[in-house]
């Protein structure tokens, strides 16, 4: 078992491997922190590694590989067309997703970019439980537009639903009502749902949209880029599949889906991603679009030996004690906040511990980025790098004003096999201290904001001289310590 509860009664994740290669990690002082923050325009992504201690931005391309995947990758084929290590790819995939046709690309918005290419049409709406940045993005360059149908839960911040990324299924059927099944593109699955804190999706709700879909004839994608997570939630928390193997759930939830795609940075801990279907009318439509935009069909954007490393982390995904890795570690940094009366989305989800800022930042106009000013605040306490997951990561409406996002999250994620349990407890004790002072954090505002996605290379200042007095907060608490 990966929770283990010992004689004080306190249950501890375990690590189910052992570090065998390391990598050096530079704790700055808190001064230096500021002014790298200030450098970067105080947006996390624009920071340099170097000067990052704990980097929990996102789980994408920085997840832990195994030593099987490192060694798959020396007998990768360099072939430019009909490789060996693209046929050994794709026989995994159609093993554990029993799809009959793969099309490989760069990573999983490469997938939405030729899936939205085929689908949608000027003036179509995809239907999803939640949109994700990019997602929504290659829609609307497309001229389409999207609809999100979660269920309520799933913006509740605190909860106890086991599956807060369910599909309201009155909101999907009153959608295909309104809108006619002509005008939607696709409704989309995300498992787990990434903005709202990495929440999973049940196989039983999956089955009902599912149903209807086929029912009505519209075309149903999965995003599998968290699947792994989603698999351990639908096994620890779905009674049904207790005892069912992860690649029969696995091969349960493709089956009721026309379309998989997935990133491989998250999924299979390894680069690249992919397209898989059944249909080979979709096929084929799909299928002319990869050398375009991608590379050839036998390797799609993707070096062999990433495609070689994928083919193993696949199938590792399909072993309980790698896929907990995740949410049990994340569950383990919400506690520690929890305990001390830090504000964190719950129930605890897959990806990353989920701030609210809307709570921890109260006193912060949702116009001035709570939530970014969170995540810029995290970095100067502790050096730990998180993402920014609401105001900031939305488009403004077409008249200029701001959306305002549903929630105010900051996201610290959890690459997989990375984080050790200290950096847990050094993390939450920087978050605590943090909250115990968030009335020194204040707003930002944007210097420089682009059109689109602005979350990633946006430059903001703060409003005020508060990162200067959280400094001075600082030393004061923790003296010359770093």
């Amino acid at each position: 078992m990966s929770n283990v509860k010992f004689l004080s009664g306190e249950r501890f994740p375990l690590e189910m491997h052992k570090v065998r290669m390391v990598q050096k990690i530079n704790l700055l002082p808190v001064e230096e922190r500021r002014r790298s923050m200030q450098e970067a325009g105080f947006n996390t992504f624009l920071l340099r590694n170097r000067d990052v201690f704990l980097d929990m931005l996102t789980d994408s391309g920085v997840n832990a590989m195994s030593e099987k995947q490192y060694a798959a990758m020396m007998q990768a084929d360099d072939s430019y067309a009909g490789s060996e290590t693209f046929y050994r790819l794709e026989a995994v995939l159609q093993d554990i997703f029993g799809a009959k046709y793969f099309l490989p690309a760069h990573q999983g918005r490469a997938c939405e970019h030729i899936i939205s290419k085929v689908l949608v049409k000027p003036g179509s709406v995809a239907l999803m439980n939640y949109h994700f940045t990019t997602t929504k993005a290659h829609i609307t360059l497309m001229g389409g537009s999207i609809e999100e149908i979660i269920s309520d839960e799933g913006l509740n911040i605190q909860s106890t639903a086991p599956f807060k990324g369910d599909v309201d299924i009155d909101k999907l059927n009153e959608a295909i009502k309104r809108l006619g099944k002509d005008k939607i593109a696709f409704m989309r699955i995300e498992a787990g749902t990434n903005l709202v804190g990495g929440q999973p999706v049940s196989m039983s709700n999956m089955r009902e949209v599912s149903r209807i879909c086929r029912e009505k004839g519209i075309p149903l994608v999965y995003d599998a880029s968290l699947l792994s997570d989603n698999l351990y939630f639908i096994k620890t928390r779905e009674k049904e599949y207790r005892d069912v193997d992860i690649q029969s759930i696995t091969r349960e939830m493709a089956s009721l889906v026309d379309i998989v795609y997935f990133s491989a940075r998250k999924l299979g801990s390894a680069r690249g991603g992919g397209i898989l279907v059944s249909d080979e009318g979709l096929f084929l439509k799909m299928r002319e679009w990869i050398p375009i935009y991608e590379g050839f069909l036998t390797y799609g954007g993707m070096s062999v030996r990433e495609m070689e490393a994928l083919a193993v982390g696949l199938r590792e995904t399909m072993d309980m004690d790698v896929i907990s890795q995740t949410p049990i570690f994340v569950e383990a940094l919400c506690n520690e906040l929890i305990a001390e009366g830090a504000p964190v989305l719950t129930p605890p989800g897959g990806l990353g511990c989920h701030l609210d800022a809307t709570e921890f930042c109260s006193h912060i106009p949702q116009t001035q980025y709570r939530a970014g000013a969170l995540a810029a605040a995290a970095f100067i306490a502790g050096g730990v790098r998180g993402m920014e997951r609401g105001t900031l990561s939305e488009q403004r409406n077409d008249d200029g004003s701001e959306r305002l996002a549903d929630m105010e999250l900051l996201r610290l994620a959890m690459p997989k096999r990375v984080v050790t349990l200290s950096q847990i407890k050094y993390i939450a004790d920087r978050i605590v201290w943090l909250y115990k002072n968030r009335h020194l954090i204040g707003g930002l505002e944007f210097v420089e904001e682009p059109k689109m996605l602005r979350f990633f290379f946006g430059r903001l200042k703060p409003i005020g001289n508060w990162p200067d007095l959280l400094v001075e907060q600082f030393r004061k608490d923790f003296g010359e310590s770093l």
